[in-house]
């Protein structure tokens, strides 16, 4: 684990010693090497502390290798700001990243709980310094109160189990207390395990901070939130189900009804949202209460849907907003009529923008695909009318990715834009990144269940 952390730190060195002129070239490529490293270190994992698994693993996969990936992505934005406010950003992100990898990795609860707060610090800089509004520093606090207020519950039997019980030994499934099998109120343990993280993932009703945060953050922020952090509540509800013996959906069936409701009602928010950003961060918290249905089910299906989905969405919502951001810096507006007509100017853009709809609407046989049928089958289990309402929020689902595809690619191009930039070989790249991958586990979908 120290080789692990090591290589990661050396990543400020070449922060602080690297040429103004290739700063972002060397830390990206510093990066990308970094991120390699650590893929191979974590099937080698040897640590009491920290463990990889079929859940963790995965998850810190993909915190890895979107780490270079969100450097190629800010060059524009911060390479007009003073070096020592660059030099900040990278350090700050390389922080963010530190943290999140060491959350999906911690083997005791408490740890885990930890750095899933701790991630709030260097988040909440990004959006309050660098968003691109005078609203951001509102989109900050909105994102600080909620993270804090729902983990109030958790610390709280925290401290209470660890005072009474002591530090139990680290184990893969994260053990809290002996006591969780013969508590009285299994429905009240369970709501305080996972307030924290139905804020984080969210779920439908406490999802208010996610349309600001997103669409305030610059585009590293909204990369990271959409492909890591909100995997962080997902990862933590799984983590925190296997110690209830009792099937959550008996135990929490008004979270698994505002779940289902969630799914459909933000996709029907997302024909009405004329806002680009905000429109691919609504549609996250449409998939996010899948996890939530997936993580009630309690099945194995339902949780190898759960990281299935995880890992795909965290990818495509990635690449999502990279797409939104080249639109953004070409036209300085996310406002979706006025985005219209790109096609005719970026032919290549609208390539890029009509695989990437298709992975995020689940087309087979996408990842998407793979962890919705997963879900599907286990929730057609237990409830029909349940199953019924997933499937017709998943038509509405394709309707709004549709119509995000031709409302920016189709039509007459906007007369004010008057010199396009034709894309460069960074976004190129960086689209094609995001896209590898997923063409990768549609190959071998057996890597996300190793």
């Amino acid at each position: 684990m120290m080789t692990l952390l090591l290589a990661w730190a050396s990543i400020c060195l070449t922060i602080i010693w690297a040429p103004s002129n290739w700063l972002w070239s060397f830390t990206t490529a510093h990066g990308l090497l970094v991120s390699l490293v650590s893929m191979y270190l974590i099937f080698n994992l040897d640590s009491e502390l920290f463990i990889v698994d079929n859940l963790s693993g995965p998850l810190a996969m993909l915190s890895c290798w979107l780490f270079p990936l969100t450097l190629l992505a800010s060059q524009p934005k911060m390479y007009f700001e003073p070096m020592f406010r660059q030099r900040v950003f990278i350090a700050n992100a390389t922080l963010l990243q530190v943290f999140t990898l060491l959350a999906f990795m911690s083997s005791d609860l408490m740890m885990f709980f930890f750095f899933f707060e701790t991630s709030l610090i260097p988040t909440m800089i990004i959006i309050a310094r660098w968003g691109a509004q005078d609203v951001r520093l509102d989109a900050s606090n909105y994102f600080s109160l909620y993270t804090i207020l729902g983990a109030v519950p958790l610390i709280s039997i925290l401290l209470v189990a660890y005072s009474t019980l002591g530090m139990l030994k680290p184990s893969p499934e994260l053990p809290l207390m002996m006591w969780t099998t013969t508590f009285p109120y299994p429905t009240f343990l369970w709501f305080i395990l996972n307030t924290a993280f139905l804020v984080k993932l969210p779920l439908y009703g406490l999802h208010l901070w996610l349309p600001k945060a997103h669409v305030e953050a610059p585009i590293e922020g909204s990369m990271v939130l959409a492909a890591t952090l909100l995997k962080l509540g997902g990862y933590g509800m799984l983590r925190t189900s296997t110690l209830l013996q009792v099937p959550l959906y008996h135990t929490a069936l008004l979270c698994m009804v505002f779940a289902l409701l969630g799914i459909m009602i933000t996709a029907f928010l997302c024909y009405r949202l004329t806002d680009l950003k905000a429109l691919i961060a609504v549609s996250s918290v449409s998939h996010m209460n899948l996890v939530v249905v997936a993580a009630l089910l309690h099945t194995p299906w339902s949780f190898s849907g759960a990281t299935a989905m995880m890992i795909a969405h965290g990818l495509t919502s990635s690449a999502l907003f990279c797409l939104a951001n080249t639109l953004y810096e070409r036209t300085n507006n996310r406002t979706i009529i006025i985005l219209r007509g790109a096609l005719v100017i970026f032919p290549l853009a609208g390539a890029w923008w009509l695989v990437v709809v298709l992975f995020n609407m689940g087309f087979p046989p996408t990842p998407s695909f793979i962890a919705e049928t997963l879900i599907f089958t286990s929730l057609f289990h237990w409830s029909k009318i349940g199953f019924f309402i997933v499937c017709l929020a998943l038509l509405f689902t394709t309707g709004y990715s549709l119509y995000m595809l031709a409302s920016t690619m189709r039509g007459p191009f906007p007369l004010h834009i008057k010199v396009p930039l034709p894309f460069i070989i960074r976004e190129q790249l960086l689209l094609v990144l995001h896209i590898v991958p997923v063409i990768f586990l549609m190959i071998y979908p057996s890597l996300i269940f190793f």
